[in-house]
């Protein structure tokens, strides 16, 4: 399992903008890629994995970053 390629800053902005962020990336990423989202919006914890249920990614956990955000990976499964 590798790691994310690619980071998404996200940290201020409220939802739903965390996931419109996601949905426009993801599809320009290779399949079985990672992108880390780092989301601070409280709602985001339930949203992204929302998100990838519905839309059938894979969303592979949550993580703190050394700066202490909160950060949602989320890979790319078709």
């Amino acid at each position: 399992m590798s790691g994310p390629v690619e980071v998404l800053d996200c940290l201020g902005q409220r939802c739903p903008l965390p996931v419109i962020a996601i949905a426009r990336r993801l599809p320009e990423l290779p399949v079985g890629a990672v992108v880390r989202v780092l989301a601070d919006d409280p709602a985001s914890a339930n949203d992204i994995p929302a998100w990838c249920r519905m839309r059938g990614q894979e969303f592979v956990g949550a993580a703190t970053t050394r700066d202490g955000s909160p950060a949602y990976d989320v890979r790319r499964s078709h």
